[in-house]
């Protein structure tokens, strides 16, 4: 399974990014084997609207089925429900370390957006 990870920089020991529509990019790892990519988001950073929506999108086209970011708004969360994504949440720690979380179940499946529109 794909696994994207909003992040602050392109290598699994950079932070996680708080932010999902508004990220600086997206580490894209497949857990199957060990390998990943990077998916610069930054036609989103500075957006007037839509952020969220076209995240989603981007994430959609990399074939991942989760993801896993600090904050997630409502219209970027339907977005990736429609999408069949999966969404979990971790505010701290590096990508490395929240992929870790991810695999021994230490995330939970969030069921709703935990932020409001334009936060």
């Amino acid at each position: 399974m794909k696994v994207a990870i909003s992040c602050q920089g392109n290598e699994l020991n950079n932070p996680v990014d708080p932010r999902f529509g508004r990220a600086q990019g997206f580490i894209i790892y497949d857990d199957e084997t060990g390998k990943y990519d990077y998916v610069d988001n930054k036609q989103n950073l500075n957006a007037a609207q839509g952020a969220g929506i076209q995240s989603a999108q981007n994430v959609a086209a990399t074939g991942a089925k989760a993801v896993i970011t600090g904050h997630v708004g409502p219209k970027a969360y339907s977005a990736l429900s429609v999408g069949k994504i999966d969404v979990y949440l971790c505010e701290d720690g590096t990508v490395e370390q929240a992929l870790e979380k991810l695999k021994t179940g230490s995330l939970e499946k969030s069921s709703e957006a935990d932020r409001p529109s334009h936060w």
